[in-house]
C-alpha cells in the first residue's frame, strides 16, 4: 500500500467519532451518558437553528444544501486540511483524469487563513514564472481566494496545457502586491534532478520529490558517486515538497540502522499510531552526511531529515523546514459524498512533531539571493579595423569552447550558492578532521 502525506494521503475507510473524557470519573457508564446528554443538547441547537432558517429566511432553501453547508463550515474550523466533499468534488478526487491536464508545478496549504505556496517544483511553469515558497496566492484569475479550500484552489489552478492563468501573489519584503502569469504545462517530474561530484571526493544529489522510482534511481546514483571516489555527500532536499511516505521511509532506510525509528504517527485511536523502522539496508552508512533543507522542505522530506537528525546520521544546514506532517483519512459517506479528515500526525524518533513545528537545521545558513551582473557599458564608436579585430577575437573564443566539451558542460551547470558552499566546506573540514585520526 502506499500513502501520501498530509495534502495527499489516501486511506479509504469506515471512522467513528468517539467521545473523551476531559478529566477522570468514577462512573465510566454515567460519566458517558452525561458526555451523550451534551451532546444530543448541541445537536438540538442545530436543529433548532436549520427549522428557523428553512421557515423564516427570505428565500426557500433546501435542506440539503443547507446540511452540506453546515458540514462544510465545520470541516473547516478543524484545520485547513479537513474538508467536507460533496459528492461531484469526491467523484473528482476519486477519477483518474483522462488524457493530460495541465497544472502550474506548485504544492499548496492553506496558513493563517492564506492559500500559500509551500514550494514551486524545479523546472516547472511556476519555477520559470518566478514563484516562490512563501508567496500568498490571493486572487486566482482576478477572483479572491479568501476561504477557499484547497481542492477548490486546486481545480482552479489546473486546465488545459498552453492556457494561461494570472496569480496575484503577496510576498514577504514586497512593497506592492504582484501579478504574474503562469502558463499552464503537463507537469513531469524526475525526482533525482542532479547527481555529480562537487569537488573531489564530495558527491551532491539533489532530490525534488518522492516517487515510486526514487530509491532505485536515488541507489544507482549514490553508487555511481561511489565509484568516483565519493568520501561525503550533500542530499539537497530544499523545495521538496515531499510525495509517498513508503518512498521517503525506503530511501531513510539506506542511512538509517536496521530496526531504528524512521518516523511514526499518532492519533486519537489505537490503530492510527504506526511505526516505520529500519528494515536493514543501512548500505550508505560510511561516508559523512549533509543534508540541505529550506522553507520549501516539506512532508516526506521532513521525515528523512528528522530521521537523519535524531540518529545524528548526518548535519542539516540551511532553514527551518515548512513543517507539513498529517495524515488525512478519506470517509465516504452513505449518498456519495465524503469527509477529508485529519486523524493523526507524524513526528520524528525522538518524538518531535513535524506538523507546524518543521525542522530545525543544525547549521543555520540563509539563502543569499544572486544579484543581477550589471548591464554591459555601451561601447564607444570604434574604428572599422578596431571593430574587425574584436568579431575576430570574439571567433576564436567561440571555437575554443566548443572543442573543450568539459568546459562546455561546466558553462551549463549552475554556479554553486551559498548554501552548497557552506555544505562542501564543511564536509572539507570533516574529511580533514577524520584522516588526522579525528
Amino acid at each position: 500500500m502506499k500513502f501520501r502525506i498530509f495534502g495527499t494521503l489516501l486511506l479509504i475507510s469506515l471512522f467513528v467519532a468517539q467521545s473523551v473524557s476531559l478529566s477522570p470519573a468514577a462512573n465510566p457508564a454515567k460519566a458517558k451518558s452525561v458526555k451523550a446528554s451534551d451532546f444530543y443538547k448541541d445537536i438540538e441547537l442545530f436543529t433548532d437553528a436549520l427549522s428557523i432558517i428553512q421557515l423564516d429566511y427570505v428565500e426557500e432553501k433546501n435542506s440539503k444544501d443547507l446540511i452540506y453547508g453546515a458540514l462544510k463550515g465545520m470541516l473547516q474550523s478543524l484545520d485547513p486540511h479537513s474538508q467536507f466533499m460533496d459528492p461531484d468534488t469526491y467523484n473528482e478526487m476519486k477519477i483518474e483524469t483522462e488524457g493530460e491536464f495541465g497544472g502550474l508545478g506548485i504544492e499548496i496549504t492553506i496558513q493563517e487563513s492564506l492559500l500559500t505556496i509551500i514550494t514551486p517544483i524545479d523546472d516547472t511553469p511556476a519555477d520559470r514564472a518566478g514563484l516562490k515558497a512563501g508567496d500568498r496566492i490571493v486572487k486566482i484569475g482576478g477572483e479572491l481566494t479568501r476561504d477557499i479550500t484547497l481542492l477548490e484552489a486546486v481545480k482552479k489552478l489546473r486546465g488545459k496545457p498552453g492556457t494561461e492563468v494570472t496569480l496575484t501573489i503577496l510576498r514577504e519584503n514586497e512593497e506592492r502586491l504582484l501579478e504574474i502569469i503562469v502558463v499552464r504545462d503537463v507537469i513531469k517530474i524526475k525526482s533525482i534532478k542532479e547527481a555529480r561530484m562537487v569537488e573531489k571526493g564530495i558527491g551532491y544529489v539533489r532530490l525534488s520529490e518522492f516517487q515510486e522510482n526514487t530509491p532505485k534511481d536515488l541507489e544507482q546514483a549514490l553508487v555511481s558517486l561511489e565509484k568516483e571516489g565519493m568520501q561525503g555527500l550533500i542530499l539537497d532536499l530544499r523545495n521538496n515538497p515531499g510525495g509517498l511516505l513508503n518512498t521517503a521511509v525506503a530511501v531513510a532506510d539506506g542511512f538509517v540502522p536496521k530496526g531504528e525509528l524512521i518516523v511514526y504517527t499518532k492519533g486519537r485511536k489505537k490503530d492510527q499510531d504506526i511505526e516505520f523502522r529500519g528494515r536493514g539496508k543501512y548500505s550508505h552508512a560510511g561516508y559523512p552526511l549533509v543534508v540541505l533543507i529550506n522553507g520549501g522542505s516539506a512532508s516526506g522530506s521532513e521525515i528523512l531529515a528528522g530521521a537523519i537528525q535524531d540518529h545524528k546520521r548526518g548535519i542539516l544546514l540551511g532553514t527551518k523546514s515548512f513543517g507539513k506532517g498529517s495524515v488525512q483519512t478519506v470517509i465516504p459517506l452513505k449518498d456519495g459524498s465524503a469527509l477529508r479528515l485529519t486523524t493523526s500526525k507524524y513526528f520524528t524518533p525522538k518524538g518531535r512533531l513535524i506538523h507546524g513545528e518543521g525542522i530545525v537545521p543544525d547549521v543555520a545558513v540563509e539563502f543569499e539571493e544572486k544579484k543581477p551582473s550589471p548591464e554591459p557599458k555601451k561601447e564607444k564608436n570604434l574604428d572599422v579595423f578596431e571593430k574587425i579585430e574584436k568579431e575576430e577575437k570574439k571567433d576564436k573564443e567561440k571555437e575554443t569552447a566548443e572543442k573543450d566539451k568539459k568546459d562546455e558542460k561546466k558553462k551549463e551547470e549552475k554556479p554553486l550558492d551559498n548554501q552548497l558552499l557552506r555544505a562542501i566546506d564543511l564536509l572539507k573540514g570533516i574529511n580533514v578532521y577524520r584522516t588526522m585520526g579525528g
